[in-house]
């Protein structure tokens, strides 16, 4: 492509922090739960680069035409692509998009179309920008995009960090992961975590219903969490992992007392059969993310529970994997509801997109 930054390019990326730093000299900026999106155009032609820098374009064909009528004739611009529902970000719809199939990805984009919401400018005509401070980036962007209409939009931004306290709470509903913080007078440093997150983060009790070795064989790798629903179902709602290589070997033997049971009188006994796989996101179960992994799970008796901390839900799991904190031996796995979970109140997204500047 004709252009001054040219594919493939690493987005930059952010460290995880849990406080909202107050700084004068930084721009806050609500963070896109999505798919994260270069887009080159250089005229006609328009590329979006995934996050692995890989091309999108096959999956989301409906948000080409709008990128080519609003944004400039020559430019790269870093962005997410997201999917608005009923309830907020839809993370899931953007997962169905990754499908082999074209006629299937040109009816989901007729059902739940993407949108792409902008917040950096990488390249303009022939000038890299990348060198330039975040603060100039930011003008030319809103410049470029003030007329911006749906399904391109400006990300929202503030200077006061009162205001972005405000956002992190209010939004969280909308399905927006939290806050970004971005000094103004850092250049673009593709692949480097010189940018902040500020998450969420809550804890559960959970009760371990199962686990799975680590690839390395010498511990475990996962514990496979469950919750009760109301209706008494265990269901299946995510995975705590990330432990050392010394946590991973000391858990083999805090499990010991639990193994041994088998699948006969477990709860998810029906799911060592693969057909109960189809259509839902169950342990051992294969997918187009986990193809060719090792996904064999062993179940556990009932009797662990564990507190976790997770950031927040999508839909009836946990989006991203839990953090291990403790055991919790004074709680029954009965206990162990959806009722404790925290759900954030929903916000409209017209109000999240009107938020800044």
């Amino acid at each position: 492509m004709d252009l001054p930054v040219t594919p493939p390019v690493s987005p930059m990326l952010a460290t995880l922090a849990r406080e909202l730093p107050e700084r004068d000299d930084v721009l806050y900026e609500p963070k896109w739960d999505g798919f994260r999106c270069i887009v080159f155009r250089a005229g006609d032609e328009v590329e979006l680069a995934s996050r692995n820098e890989r091309s999108l374009n096959r999956y989301f064909p409906e948000i080409l035409e709008p990128l080519r009528a609003q944004l400039p004739p020559r430019c790269v611009v870093d962005g997410e692509l997201v999917i608005a529902g009923d309830g907020g970000l839809d993370f899931d719809a953007l997962l169905q998009r990754i499908h082999p199939a074209a006629s299937r990805v040109r009816l989901l984009a007729a059902a739940t179309p993407a949108s792409f919401v902008a917040f950096d400018l990488l390249a303009l005509g022939d000038d890299d920008l990348c060198p330039r401070p975040f603060a100039e980036r930011r003008a030319l962007l809103e410049e470029h995009l003030a007329g911006a209409t749906a399904p391109i939009h400006l990300t929202p931004a503030t200077r006061d960090p009162a205001i972005a306290a405000d956002w992190f709470e209010r939004f969280e509903g909308a399905g927006l992961d939290g806050v970004v913080v971005k000094p103004l007078a850092d250049p673009y440093r593709p692949g480097k975590r010189t940018l902040v997150k500020v998450k969420h983060e809550r804890t559960a009790d959970c009760v371990v219903a199962g686990f799975r070795w680590h690839k390395d064989g010498a511990g475990v790798g996962s514990l496979l969490l469950g919750l009760y629903t109301a209706d008494g179902t265990l269901a299946h709602v995510g995975v705590a992992s990330g432990f050392s290589a010394a946590r991973r070997r000391e858990l083999v033997g805090e499990l010991a007392g639990h193994r041994g049971g088998g699948l006969d009188d477990h709860p998810w006994s029906a799911w060592a059969d693969p057909a109960a796989h189809e259509g839902g996101r169950l342990p051992g179960g294969q997918s187009r993310w986990t193809a060719g992994r090792d996904l064999t799970w062993e179940p556990l008796r009932l009797g662990l529970v564990a507190e976790v901390a997770y950031d927040h839900l999508q839909g009836d799991r946990f989006r991203h994997a839990t953090r291990f904190r403790r055991w919790r031996p004074d709680r029954e796995p009965a206990s162990c509801t959806y009722d404790q979970l925290d759900q954030p109140v929903p916000e409209e997204l017209h109000r999240v997109f009107g938020a800044g500047s």
